[in-house]
């Protein structure tokens, strides 16, 4: 199986897991990239089993609107039955690296409101340690330079992703050669940096269950 033929596999997998947990009254999570948008394209199929999504990214709302599911504002969603989105890296602990699409806040926003987050990806994004994927950082344009060097200071390299703008305005610093031992403190660490608005470590709030998708099949993998 080719890559995109993995990413298929665990969008259908996904399908197939949250089929049982969706009513009449519930609202869904979706998120932001190639998987994720395989995700969306098949869940077209169960737009009359649920009442709307909640999308990560202005991307991923039309392409659910485009199905016919409603889109609604995070504001007046309430509680999301879960959120299903990708993820760049993936260890047993289900602590993440999100944000290749720069949607990274706005997948973090929606990801703290779901009741459970379903992470869905292929074997490649499975590591031992994370950091060999750049971790983004999303900033406040007039901070660049400063947290730049305060993440120099934590022992990355970081590199301005030059022509991107987030959906909120705001500008993606990738951070290179870091080897994260322990996510959790790291994410805390560049989360109290002035400037910054998120960073793409999802380790306080991961993943609930990883499909992983393999060429053994679809693995169900939850935190160790």
């Amino acid at each position: 199986m080719n890559q995109d033929q993995l990413k298929q596999a665990v969008a259908r997998a996904a399908i197939e897991y949250i089929t049982p947990k969706l009513q009449a009254d519930s609202i869904l999570g979706v998120g932001t990239g190639s998987t994720a948008n395989f995700f969306i394209d098949m869940l077209g199929e169960l737009k009359h089993d649920f009442a709307g999504a909640v999308a990560s990214s202005d991307s991923s709302a039309q392409r659910l609107k485009a199905l016919g599911i409603e889109v609604l504002d995070l504001n007046s969603a309430g509680e999301l039955v879960a959120y299903v989105d990708g993820a760049d890296e993936a260890n047993a602990q289900l602590s993440l690296i999100k944000g290749g699409g720069a949607a990274l806040t706005r997948e973090k926003i929606v990801a703290a409101v779901a009741r459970e987050f379903v992470c869905i990806a292929d074997q490649s994004k499975w590591v031992d340690v994370l950091g060999e994927y750049p971790l983004p950082v999303e900033v406040i344009p007039m901070a660049r330079s400063y947290v730049s060097r305060e993440l120099v200071k934590l022992g990355g390299s970081p590199i301005y992703r030059e022509g991107v703008i987030t959906d909120n305005g705001n500008v993606i610093i990738d951070v290179h050669q870091l080897t994260i031992l322990e996510p959790k403190k790291l994410e805390t660490e560049i989360n109290q940096l002035t400037g910054v608005v998120a960073s793409g470590l999802f380790a306080h709030r991961g993943a609930d269950v990883l499909l992983l998708g393999t060429t053994e099949g679809v693995k169900t993998i939850r935190p160790v």
